[in-house]
């Protein structure tokens, strides 16, 4: 064990399969605490789960703890691509630890707190059957826990398969004192006989996650709530082996907005599927610590270094932590509006590419619009620079503009404002189109002279701006919302020039005709 003052948490995942959100979440608040108190933070792999081992999972784990700042103090590394470990109290992956559990449960068994139980899988589907139809919570019925030793020899010895099973003391009660939850009593003929290890040899988490965190000297088991009830059969081990057990911090499950339970079966809740609809790391971050945390304060916006500073288990709630995705929204707006516009630019034309709105590769300077023109990464940068208020995740962009980058497509009624009509529309747009043929170079450089003139024009026409406003933005945009035209012209001005701006009110006027 290691110094009783230092505060050792850790992060245990199972890898079978993508990283679920809400373990991302159990990691961040693992980690926060850990930081906060100058203590340790771990990384353990529980792969003890043979059949649902997923090829790569470790290697993601590790990856996204990494993308999001979570450097941990030990635990599985990857080298080369070869996994291997750091620290003192390895190794950190449970199916090379499978001599220290067998170990220990033959212990458990020596002293009478597990047993061997060879019940067939069908006497056990039985037992359920009638438990079932009594209405009887479904548990082991501890036949073999009455074996003698001379049955128990003898069916080893005829190589009858079996498993171990904890035996759970049938009086008194348990109590589990959560940081989170506060002190919750089971009573133990509640509790059922646990398996601690399968018929395969392989450990249950049950037997595992006990010995691991005595052995690597963990002093808070950060965990989902899902777990608490588990919890007792974990307190009566620690008992059984006569170990101090660890403060237990349970964190309130998140719940969808309809308040149900969020759960991967849903899709769309894994961490790579949030990184791929252009979540920002720092804004999931944020997002997580909020779920279950409340900082006492106003404050909602916070660096992970703030949050380090901050947190404590005091401020985490029992209640369910409702997944907000407009308040997701919302923060992730704020941190791509904070970002700098080249950085944006970098993260933004990976989607641009996979959207097929440009071609080339991430790290070109120049690319081929969808129209086949070419454009720069510096005019790019000009339309990210112009959504940029208005983004709320970065996937949003290839819905915002795409006429940046390919000439747009609308129903002519569109370029129709609601207060004119069709003669008067393609009338204003003809006098537009002659008026524009006579600006410089320069009128169109920048949207402030653009719009100078622009309603220098409206003003001799005696026009209302609805009139020639609304028109030109649509036959630049095509869009019923988008940024001023004077804005659109001035970045559109800058890779094309006033040409594309003619040519496209004179396809406006064209499908007007």
């Amino acid at each position: 064990m290691t110094n009783d003052k230092e505060i050792r948490t850790r992060f245990a995942p199972s890898p079978t399969g993508m990283m679920h959100i809400g373990n991302l979440r159990t990691a961040l608040f693992a980690y926060l605490y850990a930081k906060h108190n100058k203590g340790k933070f771990i990384l353990r792999i529980e792969d003890t789960d043979r059949a649902r081992f997923v090829e790569g999972a470790i290697e993601q784990i590790i990856s996204i703890l990494g993308r999001f700042g979570m450097d941990y103090d030990e635990g599985v590394t990857i080298n080369n691509g070869t996994l291997g470990y750091k620290g003192d109290f390895g190794p950190y992956l449970q199916s090379e630890r499978l001599n220290t559990y067998k170990e220990y449960a033959d212990q458990l068994v020596e002293q009478g707190h597990a047993y061997y139980c060879f019940c067939t899988e069908e006497r056990l589907a039985e037992l359920r059957k009638q438990q079932e139809a009594m209405k009887l919570a479904p548990m082991y019925d501890r036949k073999c826990k009455s074996l003698s030793k001379e049955q128990v020899k003898a069916n080893l010895d005829s190589g009858m398969k079996y498993v171990i099973r904890q035996a759970i003391p049938e009086e008194g009660k348990t109590t589990v004192k959560d940081l989170v939850y506060g002190e919750v009593t089971w009573e133990n003929r509640l509790i059922d006989d646990q398996v601690l290890v399968k018929s395969d040899g392989f450990p249950t988490y049950f037997l595992a996650v006990v010995v691991d965190d005595h052995l690597m000297g963990i002093t808070h088991v950060v965990r989902g709530e899902e777990w608490l009830p588990s919890t007792p059969k974990h307190i009566l081990l620690y008992e059984a082996f006569g170990w101090e057990a660890p403060s237990f911090v349970h964190l309130p499950v998140i719940l969808n907005q309809n308040r149900s339970k969020m759960s991967k079966r849903q899709g769309d809740v894994s961490v790579n599927d949030f990184i791929k609809k252009g979540y920002l790391e720092e804004a999931i971050i944020n997002f997580l610590a909020l779920l279950g945390w409340n900082p006492k304060t106003e404050k909602e916006v916070f660096s992970l270094q703030e949050l380090i500073e901050q947190f404590d288990f005091d401020k985490v709630n029992k209640a369910g932590a409702v997944f907000d995705t407009e308040k997701l929204d919302w923060i992730n707006g704020l941190y791509i509006r904070a970002m700098e516009t080249s950085k944006l630019t970098d993260l933004i034309i990976p989607y641009l590419l996979e959207q097929g709105l440009i071609t080339g590769k991430e790290n070109d300077k120049d690319f081929t619009a969808k129209s086949g023109k070419a454009v720069s990464r510096e005019y790019i940068s000009k339309v990210v620079l112009l959504e940029k208020e208005r983004l709320k995740k970065l996937s949003d962009i290839g819905d915002r503009v795409p006429y940046f980058f390919e000439y747009p497509t609308y129903q002519p009624q569109m370029l129709i404002w609601r207060k004119s009509n069709l003669e008067q529309t393609r009338a204003n747009i003809s006098e537009l189109i002659t008026t524009l043929q006579s600006f410089s170079e320069n009128d169109f450089a920048t949207k402030e002279s653009f719009e100078q003139k622009i309603k220098e024009f409206i003003s001799s026409k005696s026009l209302d701006n609805g009139s020639v406003l609304w028109p030109l933005r649509v036959a630049l945009s095509g869009l019923e919302f988008s940024p001023s035209p004077f804005e659109i012209a001035e970045t559109l001005n800058f890779a094309y020039g006033k040409f594309e701006i003619l040519q496209r009110l004179e396809t406006a006027l064209k499908s007007l005709a």
